[in-house]
């Protein structure tokens, strides 16, 4: 049986010093909440977490900064310096209207849930 195939959906905003991300529902709520702002953030991010990525390089000359990258928790700082203000639901909202909509699929994975099946492999 696979496992492991799932959408998923964020925002990257592409700033001064660092790269923002956050996790969003799907690509669709974002869109309807940007034509309906009485859509609650609630039902448009997914747990109401910024992430940056520190902009780490890929290994491709000419290239900035990679979205998939390791993320990382953000200093208020950090928003401080980028957005003018450290409340979260601000930066929130400033992602979602300057960022860019990203949609990934993770593989599948396929293969034996318990290798060891209890007493029915030699040992």
């Amino acid at each position: 049986m696979p496992r492991g195939n799932a959408h998923q959906s964020k925002v990257h905003y592409q700033g001064k010093d660092e790269d923002f991300i956050i996790f969003v529902d799907d690509i669709k709520a974002v869109q309807d909440w940007k034509n309906d702002r009485s859509i609650p953030l609630a039902q448009v991010v997914s747990g109401f977490k910024i992430f940056v990525t520190h902009k780490y390089e890929i290994p491709i000359p000419g290239l900035a900064a990679n979205p998939s990258s390791p993320l990382a928790h953000f200093t208020k700082q950090t928003l401080e310096n980028e957005f003018g203000t450290h409340n979260e639901d601000e930066c929130l909202i400033k992602i979602l209207e300057g960022g860019t909509l990203q949609e990934t699929e993770t593989a599948e994975r396929q293969g034996p849930k318990n290798d060891s099946m209890g007493t029915r492999a030699a040992h």
